[in-house]
């Protein structure tokens, strides 16, 4: 997928003044039914996030954010809903996981409550009706029929024998992260050049091209790159039009704050810069929460070399 960008539009600099401008949300279009348990999750989820934040505890913001950076392989929803039951959770299982592992829950913890999918088989009606000389011995394909809350526990919540450190630990340093993330935006025809002129921004973003400011050290010049990649996979077309220059950039940081965070790298930006994802507006901090998301899984399936799912249906716009 290439990224573009119209050509009258100003390009993205990371550290640069932003010009800002008024901007609707398509998600306040969103309607959400009452029987959904995920999109319940999630406006639990979001409206104490909201509580929170309309308190002055900014911090529980950025503890979302670090929930990403921790369980990026979880959805969205499940996400949301660790982090507000257990903002300190490092890494969570259920009890048959962790008593295999040889821990046990300890006395009188109380879980963690998510949601699992639950699958079946399913005929519709129309299939029913189809004529019996059709394939019979065709099996059919599973589908998902419901959802059902199920409790997992937090590593700290349990006791019993250690676990081996993961193996994508790094402890503040990029190693590789940096190689894979350039062979990721190639991939993505997305050319990476280093400029000067581009002083005193760190990072441009041109929609299908990043400059960056050469002489930055490793991890900053790794947490500009994802800054910048974010941009290019967010902030394009429809997107850019209905969000403010400050919403894009704090977006676009949040995504950095979460790979650079997943991939152990000390992370020094304060809760306080986050504030500027939500001013008032519920369903836009819920619709960038979304993406921020998404975003960030993308870009840690590639450097973790995992499988992925394509870049536009990861990154699609929010229904």
């Amino acid at each position: 997928m290439t990224a573009t960008i119209s050509s009258n539009a100003a390009p993205h600099r990371k550290n640069a003044a932003q010009r800002t401008e008024r901007s609707a949300s398509p998600y306040q279009q969103r309607t959400t039914q009452k029987d959904n348990p995920t999109q319940l999750l999630i406006k639990q989820a979001v409206d104490y996030l909201i509580q929170q934040l309309e308190a002055g505890k900014s911090e529980t913001l950025t503890a979302y954010l670090s929930a990403m950076a921790q369980f990026h392989n979880y959805s969205f929803g499940n996400i949301l809903a660790i982090a507000r039951q257990r903002p300190t959770a490092t890494r969570v299982a259920g009890i048959r996981a962790w008593n295999e592992l040889g821990r046990f829950v300890k006395r009188g913890e109380k879980g963690i409550q998510i949601l699992a999918p639950v699958t079946g088989y399913r005929r519709r009606k129309a299939e029913a009706e189809q004529d019996t000389t059709a394939d019979t011995e065709a099996k059919p394909q599973p589908v998902l029929i419901g959802f059902r809350a199920v409790y997992v526990f937090d590593y700290s919540q349990t006791e019993g024998a250690e676990l081996p450190e993961l193996e994508h630990s790094i402890t503040g340093e990029v190693g590789e992260n940096r190689d894979r993330l350039i062979a990721f935006l190639n991939h993505q025809n997305i050319k990476l050049e280093f400029s000067e002129s581009i002083a005193p921004a760190l990072g441009v973003s041109y929609g299908g091209k990043i400059a960056l400011l050469p002489g930055q050290s490793k991890a900053e010049e790794f947490t500009t790159l994802v800054h910048e990649t974010a941009h290019e996979l967010l902030h394009k077309a429809e997107r850019r039009t209905i969000t403010t220059a400050t919403l894009r950039e704090t977006e676009a940081e949040a995504v950095a704050f979460i790979v650079g965070q997943a991939v152990g790298l000390e992370m020094g930006t304060t809760s306080s810069d986050y504030i500027q994802l939500y001013h008032g507006n519920s369903s836009l901090l819920a619709e960038s929460l979304e993406i921020i998301q998404r975003t960030a899984s993308t870009i840690l399936r590639a450097l973790r070399m995992e499988d992925a799912v394509p870049v536009n249906e990861a990154i699609a716009e929010v229904a």
